[in-house]
């Protein structure tokens, strides 16, 4: 019995979201010891009785002792900076617990609720808990209480720093909006993906977001843990400053910007719209935004684009009045929209959609309107429009009256184009998390030269303070109105991110360009042979030719999916009933089908969120397309992927797709006993262990949210 709960322990110290930690600590068992766990300021944590077994307090103790091993090593082992430390490990445990369970859940530990809580507890109940979490660290040399002025000053500094305090998956779903809480009956965002790795599901999802990958999680930990350090030795202002600075430089020189300060980080795409509005602005005349098919960007971006709130809350956490107009923009700002599909859903003819947006502009300019447009490159379902040679044309004949900002939220493109869209003085919206498959919620705007002289002559909005950071900002004259402070989850968010992109960037184009293309042929027939499905006509970019240019290839396949009462896919899956397919997909349906079916059930498929599209025998006229995408992570691989080959590894990938497309004829074929469930979308599948063929594949899962990819040593020793 013995046995089997180390071997747990140390699947537990291999899971994806706790492996960085314990690379910092090294381990032992003491049978006999009544407490928990025991640290000592060189790493060695000694585990008891307590931390063995799959339970969820087991988890609980293992990730309270790495939190605490990794902040005593190299500390002052000061009286003030041991309870510092005591407190950050112990709150960063208290919300971990929250990961899996919700607030009234009983803590292992009769403090945790009071430090998984919104505010600092008071100073008699830290008293108590001190005193219960001193004993842990075992070569601790402080006596309690502290003097009075330390006390006044642990206080006054914990007060400040407290809502920094917790996990990388905690910080990184905050600094956006309720979009990326995780519910805890879930495990899982509103889009459906996690902030911890996820290495068991299937993932295709990059036209929406992703799940982090180990990679990914990585980056954001390895921050994460310089940022609590930062907090406990009072330089966390400095650390951040440090850490924007440093991602807006990378960013200008991942798109090629001649400086850092024309990068804007932006918690969204819709942010990044606002930002947009407010520069264009900046001109001292009414504004009229034409948007490109927003109902194929975000549902946000037509508010942002007048100005207003487009949420309840914003990146800050300042709550609004959503719809309202925010405080320095202008009323007469007019939204006009243009579309890309007619009625039955179908693309638009280049040439109406280019005379379209024409006339628009003309009219807005002789009304004496300041025009803004927005151009997209990508859609949700891959299209490219207007034509770019025709919006060039335009700029050159209003070059005082139009402003152009590129819509490159999907970032399916090399960033030479990006270079080129710049050097025309357009502005760029880019973001890390839909190709590159960082987490939701890491936005940039790029601004030209012409752009950024603008900041130096007058004032934002002052509603923007409400939405961003001076930090995030160029240091310009306009900017000095934003908030104070920073957005660590957004900074988390891009570590994530970047690294995905540097890791995508390592390789070589003619390679990228290999991978994609062999992937979408072999995915694009596997939808044409399956008579569920229907493949939208794919659009392919119109970009002038590069050398070796990988972009130019339909990186998002769209799919309609038949009505399961219908013979053919001639009537396909209404708006609403394929939004419940999407998030079956990412469920385990195995209690639903028979035995046989069970394997492919149980396995979680994460795609992009439907679209709706027009089409006449759909239900209310109203049909949806599902979204299988190709993102960076299929190009450059992740960890859990280590030991497969390249041509192997490809295989799989293509293999995986096309199980995503069987479990959509599963769940057809068994829709009225799946519906009647209608289960939850699920971080992991039920609990078990999910068997294949490729041993790459076999995922053990145990204790609430702890899944441990399979390892070859079960040993305990040090790392």
């Amino acid at each position: 019995m013995k046995t089997q709960k180390l071997k747990a322990l140390s699947q537990r110290l291999h899971a994806p979201e706790v492996k960085v930690l314990a690379g910092y600590c090294y381990f032992s068992f003491n049978e006999k010891l009544t407490l928990p766990f025991e640290v000592q300021r060189d790493g060695h944590i000694i585990f008891g009785p307590l931390c063995l077994g799959e339970n969820a307090q087991a988890a609980f103790y293992v990730r309270h002792a790495l939190e605490l091993a990794f902040l005593l090593q190299d500390s002052k082992n000061t009286p003030l900076e041991t309870v510092k430390i005591l407190v950050v490990s112990a709150r960063n445990a208290a919300r971990f617990w929250l990961l899996d369970h919700d607030g009234q859940a009983p803590y292992p530990v009769t403090w945790g609720k009071a430090y998984a809580a919104q505010h600092p507890p008071s100073q008699h109940i830290l008293a108590q808990s001190l005193a219960q979490l001193l004993p842990l660290c075992n070569a601790a040399k402080t006596t309690l209480p502290l003097s009075g002025p330390e006390w006044s000053h642990f206080l006054a500094w914990l007060a400040t720093v407290w809502p920094s305090i917790g996990p990388v998956e905690a910080l990184m779903a905050e600094g956006g909006d309720g979009r990326l809480n995780i519910d805890a009956t879930t495990g899982l965002n509103h889009y459906g993906c996690s902030h911890r790795p996820r290495p068991w599901a299937v993932t295709f999802a990059s036209s929406t977001a992703s799940s982090l990958s180990e990679r990914g999680f990585a980056a954001g930990e390895h921050m994460r843990l310089a940022f609590m350090k930062a907090i406990i030795e009072e330089k966390s202002d400095n650390f951040l400053t440090k850490i924007a600075d440093e991602t807006r430089k990378f960013l200008a020189d991942f798109f090629g910007l001649s400086a850092y300060q024309g990068v804007i980080l932006s918690p969204s795409g819709t942010d990044s719209a606002l930002f947009t509005l407010a520069l264009s602005g900046l001109k001292n005349r009414p504004v009229t935004t034409i948007l490109t098919a927003p109902d194929e960007t975000g549902s946000g971006i037509p508010l942002a684009a007048q100005g207003c709130h487009f949420a309840q809350e914003t990146a800050c956490g300042v709550q609004v009045e959503k719809g309202k107009l925010i405080d320095g923009f202008k009323e007469k700002s007019v939204c006009l929209v243009l579309p890309l599909r007619n009625k039955e859903g179908g693309v638009l003819p280049a040439s109406s959609v280019v005379q379209a947006c024409q006339v628009m502009v003309a009219e807005a300019i002789e009304k004496g309107q300041h025009v803004l447009l927005h151009v997209l490159d990508l859609s949700k379902t891959g299209l490219l429009a207007p034509d770019m040679q025709a919006i060039e044309h335009l700029a050159q004949t209003y070059p005082e009256q139009l402003d152009i900002v590129v819509d490159v939220c999907q970032a399916r493109l090399m960033p030479e184009r990006v270079q080129a869209y710049l050097a025309k003085q357009w502005a760029v919206m880019v973001t890390g998390s839909k190709f590159y498959t960082g987490p939701p919620f890491c936005g940039a705007l790029l601004l030209p030269q012409s752009w950024r002289q603008r900041l130096e002559y007058t004032a934002l909005p002052a509603g923007l303070q409400a939405y961003a950071h001076q930090s995030e900002w160029p240091q310009a004259l306009a900017c000095r109105g934003l908030a104070a402070g920073y957005n660590h989850g957004l900074l988390l968010r891009w570590a994530a991110a970047r690294a995905e992109m540097e890791a995508f960037a390592a390789v070589p184009v003619p390679a990228v360009q290999q991978r994609l293309h062999q992937f979408l042929h072999a995915v694009t027939q596997a939808i044409l042979l399956n008579p569920d499905l229907q493949l939208v006509t794919p659009f392919v970019p119109q970009r002038p030719a590069l050398p070796q240019d990988w972009d130019r290839q339909q990186t998002i396949l769209s799919l309609m999916v038949r009505a399961p009462e219908a013979a053919d896919i001639d009537t396909p899956l209404d708006f609403e009933r394929c939004r419940k397919l999407y998030q079956w997909l990412n469920a385990d349906l195995s209690p639903y089908v028979p035995a046989a079916d069970k394997p492919l059930a149980a396995l979680l498929c994460h795609v992009g969120q439907p679209v709706a599209l027009p089409h006449p025998h759909a239900l209310k006229g109203m049909a949806a397309a599902l979204r299988l995408s190709a993102g960076a992570r299929l190009v450059s691989g992740e960890p859990s992927h280590n030991g497969l080959g390249l041509e192997a590894r490809m295989v799989r990938e293509s293999a995986d797709a096309k199980k995503v497309l069987d479990k959509i004829s599963l769940i057809l074929a068994h829709w009225p006993a799946i519906a009647q469930a209608d289960p939850l979308p699920s971080y992991r599948p039920l609990a078990g262990v999910l068997e294949s063929t490729d041993p790459h594949n076999a995922v053990l899962f145990g204790g609430m949210g702890q899944g441990a990819v399979t390892f070859s040593s079960l040993a305990i020793g040090p790392s």
